[in-house]
């Protein structure tokens, strides 16, 4: 019996070190044939704090402040995953979670959306199309009627 504990406690040892020499994020390649990596994760998006402001419109209501470690990434390209959620017919944004779980249903905050800006031609996407998307990242701060964080100059890199 002891035997039969050494050989599966063996065989979950080897499989939890095959696990780790693993690469954790896939790669993929951009239109130059080099490997991208997620810069971007919704994990860095979600910290985030809010505070009360006076709006000439709106009264009182709150405005982002983004963390640090965001605003370096600020004007650089990043690579981000997530679903489609179609805004009007020229309008996108991507998302941590499906149009049925998303901030405009109220089970998410607006940290967990990013408005798309295309580069060229807009590509026909599909509502909750899990994508991987390339793009120069900005964020917003002040402005109460735009996204928190967009994404401009959008390719996709996977998923279309």
């Amino acid at each position: 019996m002891l035997n039969r504990y050494k050989i599966l406690f063996s065989v979950v040892v080897a499989f939890v070190a095959m696990s780790f020499s693993f690469e954790t994020k896939p790669q993929m390649k951009n239109e130059n044939n080099t490997f991208l990596q997620d810069t971007l994760t919704w994990k860095q998006l979600s910290v985030i704090r809010f505070v009360s402001k006076k709006h000439p419109t709106y009264g009182e209501i709150s405005f982002p402040v983004v963390n640090d470690n965001l605003k370096k990434l600020a004007n650089k390209k990043v690579v981000i995953k997530g679903f489609i959620v179609p805004i009007d017919s020229k309008n996108y944004a991507i998302s941590k979670n499906v149009f049925a779980s998303c901030f405009f249903c109220g089970k998410a905050g607006p940290e967990t959306i990013a408005g798309l800006k295309f580069k060229g031609n807009l590509p026909k996407l599909k509502t909750d199309q899990y994508v991987t998307v390339q793009g120069v990242f900005r964020y917003n701060e002040d402005n109460a009627d735009d996204w928190i964080y967009n994404i401009d100059d959008v390719v996709i890199v996977k998923g279309n």
